[in-house]
């Protein structure tokens, strides 16, 4: 199945109590064979509107640190750790994450990045399945096995943040300078292992008679 049909089916899904409340289903954007995919937390009112996500002012501070490394919004994907919009933009709830769990999955399978950064908390603890908030991992990269892929795991603060707290702007931007490393890294065959050549003997001592 292709990621295009994969978004065409879970945008009737009921899962969870949020389809009640949504616009639509906010699936993701962005390239399809991305090596780089960020994951955040759940779209908002912008996001909800118009169906993609991160296009408010989170969208704004995403897109200038992307550009801080080379890279456009067309260049990676981007998606959210549920598909529909809590109401009130209030944190998602248990149930909501599991629910919406199995479509993450299946992008990141149908997708197959190298790397993914994972914005906030919500996001960092659903694919790590460890509980340490985002101040104590980010710009610690993990390699992780989610379904059948082998993947760099890359927590970042999410970008909201530097809305409410200038200086996250410049943490943000230290952990992306990071990320083309990073997916470099994750390409590098392991290099070979250094031949051993043996050493020639010493030539023999010879002792002259005079």
């Amino acid at each position: 199945m292709s990621l295009a049909a994969y978004a065409d089916e879970t945008a009737a899904c009921t899962r969870c109590r949020l389809a009640q409340g949504r616009t639509q289903v906010v699936f993701g954007a962005g390239n399809p064979h991305a090596d780089l995919m960020f994951v955040g937390e759940a779209p908002g009112f912008h996001e909800d509107k118009q169906g993609v996500p991160f296009v408010g002012q989170a969208g704004k501070v995403l897109a200038g640190l992307l550009e801080g490394i080379g890279l456009a919004r067309e260049d990676v994907y981007i998606a959210n750790t549920i598909k529909c919009r809590p109401p009130g933009n209030r944190d998602p709830q248990p149930d909501e994450i599991e629910a919406c769990e199995p479509h993450l999955f299946r992008q990141i399978e149908l997708i197959a990045p190298k790397l993914i950064a994972t914005l906030g908390n919500h996001a960092t603890k659903t694919l790590s399945g460890r509980p340490e908030g985002i101040s104590r991992v980010h710009g610690q990269e993990r390699l992780m096995t989610i379904g059948s892929l082998e993947v760099l795991l890359y927590p970042l603060y999410h970008p909201a943040a530097a809305l409410y707290t200038p200086k996250m702007l410049e943490v943000l931007r230290t952990d992306f300078q990071r990320i083309p490393e990073l997916i470099g890294r994750t390409f590098q065959p392991p290099e070979p292992e250094p031949l051993l050549v043996a050493a020639a003997p010493e030539p023999a001592l010879q002792l002259g008679l005079f």
